[in-house]
């Protein structure tokens, strides 16, 4: 029997740990062949991107395999077609600025930044694209499992402690890059963490807090530290009751001066459990940044948190879990599978059978229904992937909910 009231925790990373520099660099690359692609009018569909990134002490490695459009290949010494690094540096070093680095041991314009990416594999190409060429329709750019969800903790539809979690560093992110007061002598590597108790399913008051934040004044302490923080997060965690004896870690460690890359190397696709529900629901392990939208790591996550809050904010169900699984080369999903945890107040397997009605679940149909196919990935690097509100030119468009209708009226014949 599920337990109704319990304590459960989430953790949030900012923008600049070590990871999250990463994934956003990765991100950028992303972006940055989708704009190519539309400036030369080379087809979106054909973009193909599997970028990883490496940060350590000012130095930086991006590493993967590309099709991109032909203003960004150049010739080499001996007249073959090989990737220009300049432009792909160019992204990088910007993404780091807006970030803040400009520390001796991790800064923008000192960083040595080595481009090893490569054109895609023939052999991956073909799985993707022979598929695409028989039925119209992209196969799988990979084999895996994915998951959507949705709950009713938040308006957002997410679960309360990552939430709470990712507000937290957000406003203090904001506030850093004002400037303005001790605030401003905040870095840019932070990690949140919050504890909630639920009662009756429900979150009911903040138990912990955790804050471990880089600051640049030497001399402050945890207390100092505190001191500065504590509005932000009291303004993040508005609207949850803190409980009387709740427990604060501001820098526990103490001292936090030398963070980011320099501290700790970072790679793409660490933090992806803080990309998506903070381990409320499965992960099928996939990352998204860095990948176009063939990946179904990517995608197929999307489409599956898509139609999960389409779900709960149709009050089919209170909690929503979806999987679905593919094949590389194959462009129908394998399977479909809902879960909606006993709250549901509509047979699971009837949704199950609405959702196939109202989505096209294939890689193409997914990319064409979502409009992914644009330069709208850097600003998913960062505070989650989901829970996040559609914006001006297409951002996280699979945060709408304009499958409620659909999927009543699916329900409904």
């Amino acid at each position: 029997m599920a337990r109704s009231s319990f304590l459960f925790t989430s953790e949030s990373v900012s923008e600049g740990h070590p990871d999250k520099v990463c994934d956003r660099i990765s991100d950028e690359i992303v972006d940055l062949v989708y704009k190519e692609a539309k400036k030369t009018g080379t087809d979106p569909m054909d973009v193909r991107i599997a970028c990883e990134t490496l940060a350590t002490t000012n130095r930086v490695v991006i590493a993967g395999e590309v099709r991109v459009p032909s203003t960004l290949i150049k010739k080499d010494k001996n007249g073959n077609d090989v990737i220009n690094p300049s432009r792909f540096r160019s992204a990088a070093r910007r993404a780091i600025k807006d970030i803040g680095y400009e520390q001796d041991g991790f800064h923008w314009k000192k960083a040595k930044i080595d481009i090893l990416l490569h054109f895609q594999s023939a052999h991956i190409a073909q799985g993707v694209d022979s598929a695409a060429d028989s039925n119209e329709s992209e196969g799988a750019g990979d084999q895996g499992i994915m998951f959507g969800y949705a709950c009713n903790d938040t308006s957002e539809y997410m679960p309360a402690t990552i939430h709470c979690a990712h507000k937290i560093l957000e406003l203090l992110a904001i506030a850093r890059k004002t400037g303005i007061g001790d605030v401003g002598k905040l870095g840019p590597d932070a990690k949140s963490q919050i504890t909630i108790r639920y009662v009756n399913d429900k979150p009911y008051e903040v138990t912990q807090i955790v804050l471990s934040t880089q600051h640049m004044d030497e001399s402050w302490d945890s207390a100092k530290v505190r001191q500065v923080v504590e509005p932000y997060i009291l303004e993040a965690l508005e609207g949850f009751k803190i409980a009387d004896d709740c427990v604060w870690y501001i820098n526990p460690t103490g001292k936090f001066v030398i963070g980011g890359p320099d501290g700790d190397a970072g790679v793409t696709g660490r933090k992806i459990i803080v990309d998506t529900y903070g381990g409320a629901a499965p992960h099928g392990g996939g990352a998204f940044s860095g990948k176009d939208t063939t990946k179904v790591d990517r995608s197929a996550a999307y489409a599956a948190r898509y139609l999960a809050k389409n779900i709960v904010a149709a009050k089919f169900a209170e909690r929503c879990t979806i999987q679905l699984s593919y094949a590389i080369g194959i462009a129908k999903p394998l399977s479909i599978f809902i879960d909606t945890h006993g709250t549901g107040t509509v047979d699971d397997e009837l949704i199950e059978k609405a959702v196939e009605q109202v989505m096209d679940l294939s890689p193409t149909g997914i990319r064409k229904a979502l409009d992914l196919n644009r330069p709208i990935y850097a600003k998913t690097s960062a505070y989650g992937h989901f829970g996040r509100k559609p914006g001006r030119g297409g951002t996280f468009p699979w945060e709408k909910l304009d499958l409620v209708k659909p999927l009543k009226q699916a329900l409904a014949k």
